[in-house]
């Protein structure tokens, strides 16, 4: 595996790859890797595919500082998960690389409804922030393939407008991968590092929820399921930021379970100041 910490390095290595005839895999990261990661890795590792994993932690899609200063940093762990994937190459650049003009000369892309509801709501500018680091990650790596995880669903869709309004959607093929889980069901997070092994515990009632949200859409009406699962939060020591039902398509936000629709339900909570997100498709 090759590190580089230049975009001139990086891109004159991939040119020369994508010379041989070699497509390129991309994994962005903020680091802190853990199985979740390594499942997306595992999606990218072809012998015709050189995989790029980057490794930088954005400070501009952070709305609040604390949180960027709490965010784990464990770059000899990662490095060593990449080599034990067998990842080709780690780019692991500093802010003065990724943003030599300053944050305010980068381009920002404007993501509509995407930005006002659940993440865009509760974490103004967030996806800004995205925006800004994902289209400059795409300009050095110019992958063929992006491998992003489903537990970051709303990204996901923004990144897949994000690729429309760079003019990439048929240059880059987005491939959201399942989300990778703890044995009683906890997303795997970089954020679940933070929690204490009791927090840890109850922190595994967000799946619970979202499994009885799925389990309840032939019986009950979704408003019912929703403060059955904000009770249930607040009883095990969450503080509940949304319940909500959505077409998984473009987001839009339901009032009801509606099964003509392809649907997801997604669920934002802090524990112990370690906020933490999920979401599950009703009917893939």
């Amino acid at each position: 595996m090759i590190v580089f910490k230049k975009e001139q390095d990086l891109r004159t290595y991939l040119s020369q790859q994508r010379a041989l005839g070699k497509r390129i895999g991309f994994v962005p990261t903020m680091g802190a890797l853990h199985a979740g990661h390594r499942s997306l890795i595992d999606r990218s590792v072809q012998p015709e595919t050189v995989t790029v994993c980057s490794i930088f932690v954005n400070p501009t899609q952070f709305n609040d500082k604390s949180d960027y200063d709490k965010y784990p940093a464990t770059p000899d762990a990662d490095l060593k998960l990449l080599l034990e994937a067998r990842c080709d190459v780690a780019f692991m650049p500093d802010a003065a690389e990724m943003y030599p003009q300053g944050f305010a000369e980068v381009r920002t892309y404007d993501f509509g409804y995407l930005d006002s509801i659940l993440e865009g709501a509760h974490r103004p500018g967030h996806f800004r922030g995205v925006g800004q680091i994902v289209s400059r990650l795409l300009e050095m790596v110019q992958p063929d393939i992006l491998f992003m995880g489903q537990k970051d669903y709303q990204q996901c869709m923004v990144v897949k407008k994000l690729l429309g309004m760079m003019g990439r959607e048929q240059q880059i093929q987005l491939v959201i991968c399942d989300t990778v889980r703890e044995e009683d069901g906890l997303a795997m997070s970089s954020r679940n590092v933070r929690l204490t092994e009791p927090q840890r515990a109850l922190a595994a009632s967000i799946y619970q929820c979202l499994v009885s949200i799925q389990g309840k859409q032939n019986s009950d009406h979704f408003s019912l399921v929703r403060k059955e699962c904000l009770d249930l939060l607040k009883k095990k020591g969450l503080d509940a930021e949304y319940v909500s039902l959505a077409d998984a398509t473009d987001l839009t936000l339901l009032e009801d379970y509606e099964p003509s629709k392809k649907m997801v339900a997604l669920i934002a909570a802090s524990i112990g100041g370690v906020r933490l997100i999920d979401n599950l498709f009703l009917n893939p």
